[in-house]
């Protein structure tokens, strides 16, 4: 059974992961880090969505789930959220190791996605920090039932703008800081792979 997120409950979702980098990093860099982190859980989640829906339509054949086709995009079984989610020591360094594992499943889509948020600075994120909002962030499950494109961009724009007030950057200025709703929507919204 599928629980729809609300608006509400992804904002307060995401502004929450922002607090728990208070005091750690700048406020202007927060979006280096949760935008990554909220990208890398959608993927994984989605594509657990769509091997579920291969399952069963397959009637539970695991090889056949496991098909490109069946998948927007690719995650190497060393790089999903689960996998994270278990490591303790050098979180930062794994982290970064899943996500460019993932742009490298997905060179022509996802190359550079994640950024260059430096993940491997335990000065300003330790094991810590980084094991905490890993955990906040496996609170909700972010697949399309539960959260719909439109629904996930609305979150992006809503985070963007928390971000930009916090660093007084309101409306004009930085480009990448005010996207409209489409946009972020389109960065997002994925096609569904043609048999």
């Amino acid at each position: 059974m599928t629980t729809r997120i609300t608006l509400q409950q992804l904002e307060s979702y995401l502004w929450d992961a922002a607090v728990l980098l208070r005091g750690t990093i700048d406020a202007g860099d927060y979006k280096q880090f949760i935008m990554p982190l909220l990208s890398y859980k959608r993927l994984c989640d989605v594509f657990e969505e769509e091997t579920e829906v291969a399952l069963a339509e397959s009637g539970g054949d695991g090889g056949f789930a496991a098909f490109p086709e069946n998948h927007r995009f690719q995650i190497p079984p060393e790089a999903h959220w689960r996998e994270i989610r278990k490591v303790s020591r050098d979180v930062g360094q794994a982290l970064q190791v899943a996500l460019r594992a993932i742009e490298t499943a997905n060179p022509d889509r996802l190359y550079g996605i994640f950024g260059d948020a430096q993940w491997t600075n335990k000065d300003r994120l330790s094991d810590a920090t980084l094991r905490d909002l890993i955990e906040h962030f496996s609170s909700l499950e972010l697949t399309v039932a539960n959260l719909p494109e439109d629904g996930l961009g609305n979150g992006y724009e809503y985070l963007i703008k928390k971000f930009a007030k916090q660093n007084n950057k309101i409306e004009h200025g930085e480009s990448d800081l005010f996207l409209t709703g489409d946009s972020i929507t389109m960065r997002f919204e994925t096609p569904v792979p043609q048999s």
